[in-house]
């Protein structure tokens, strides 16, 4: 039985490396369905698959989006830590492609209740905006809040190309992101960040609502946190809270 998972698990990408995206998705959602009861995270992670296939397919992959978000919201339910502050951001992350709001909004904030571990070690911080009055707030309140490691860039090829030096570095920094930048948007550079390191902390700042198309297109990349902006501090150290405690349950 496992053999044959493990030869269904290669075929269905072979499938969807070959362009196959129909046999890939019946795969992967046949998987999904094998682990529902077993492995929730495994099961989430093969929706999200299935969900790809379809995408690419040219179809819609809400269905696919919400299953993944149970899955991932039902397995945080059974323990209240801050080991499964991922698993609710993540239920988060799939209610907010399949365009429920409000499922996203609970989920986040059932994450943002988990107490963070403390943090010996500082972790750096690249803030990505083209104001310079913002930037020069940022790391004032950074500063505060007791992030000294700071670096900022006005555009977003420059962010991309610095966050490849320091993951090839073995740092892992959170990104402040502003979402109108002079060359690129905000969810392309969002992309090319978790491309290079998938497990990244993004925190998204924006004059945008929250339910705008632009954030939404840009929060569907996987990004951490949302602040609107005006912001204040505590808004900052909320959204960084987030950010630490998902990375120290990785």
């Amino acid at each position: 039985m496992l053999r044959q998972k493990a030869q269904d698990y290669h075929l269905a990408f072979t499938h969807l490396q070959n362009h196959q995206n129909i046999s890939a998705y019946n795969l992967f959602v046949d998987l999904a369905n094998e682990y529902k009861k077993t492995d929730s995270i495994k099961s989430a992670i093969f929706y999200i698959l299935a969900g790809e296939s379809r995408l690419r397919h040219g179809k819609d992959n809400t269905n696919e989006s919400l299953e993944a978000g149970k899955l991932f919201l039902n397995f945080a339910k059974k323990e209240d830590d801050y080991k499964v502050k991922s698993a609710y951001l993540c239920a988060s992350k799939c209610f907010l492609k399949a365009g429920n709001y409000n499922e996203a909004k609970k989920a986040f904030e059932r994450a943002k209740k988990l107490t963070p571990p403390n943090t010996d070690v500082v972790r750096p911080v690249v803030i990505v905006d083209d104001s310079e009055s913002i930037v020069i707030r940022l790391k004032n309140y950074l500063k505060k809040l007791g992030y000294d490691n700071t670096v900022s860039f006005s555009t977003g090829k420059d962010a991309i190309k610095e966050s490849k030096k320091m993951f090839n570095a073995s740092q892992s920094p959170i990104f402040l992101l502003d979402m109108g930048l002079p060359d690129v948007d905000g969810d392309v550079v969002a992309s090319k960040i978790l491309e290079e390191k998938i497990d990244s902390q993004i925190i998204l700042i924006t004059a945008d609502e929250k339910t705008t198309k632009r954030s939404n297109k840009t929060i569907s990349t996987g990004v951490t946190a949302f602040i609107q902006k005006p912001f204040t501090i505590n808004d900052l150290k909320d959204a960084l809270e987030t950010a630490e405690s998902e990375y120290s349950a990785l």
